[in-house]
């Protein structure tokens, strides 16, 4: 007998060799390795709008963040604190002194 009559015998070759499951089988492969919309495509840009979704939560609370300090800074009185402790301005004619804590005291030193 030759090769090719005892592998057409067995039973793993007789349900390869069949060409709907020969076709099933090259059809899953191209899908997930070689198609441009292949499984790993899938997975990486699935990736890509989990970490989109996460940036996109925490940009909205950004913003209701700077929404709530543009509503107080509306206020003369909070637009005065804001301005002296962001900007360290002065009203004319008054001094500031400005208190560094030790503890920054020392990280400065490490610098």
């Amino acid at each position: 007998m030759s090769i090719l009559k005892k592998l057409r015998q067995k039973k793993w070759f007789r349900i390869l060799g069949n060409k709907y499951v020969l076709f099933l089988v090259i059809f899953t492969v191209w899908m997930v390795f070689f198609d441009t919309n292949s499984w790993f495509i899938h997975d990486e840009l699935d990736d890509e709008i989990e970490k989109l979704e996460g940036n996109r939560a925490y940009f909205k609370e950004q913003i209701q963040q700077d929404r709530s300090q543009i509503n107080k800074l509306k206020d003369s009185q909070e637009l005065e604190r804001f301005a002296r402790e962001e900007y360290h301005m002065k009203k004319e004619g008054e001094e500031i002194f400005i208190i560094e804590y030790e503890d920054s005291l020392k990280l400065k030193e490490h610098e």
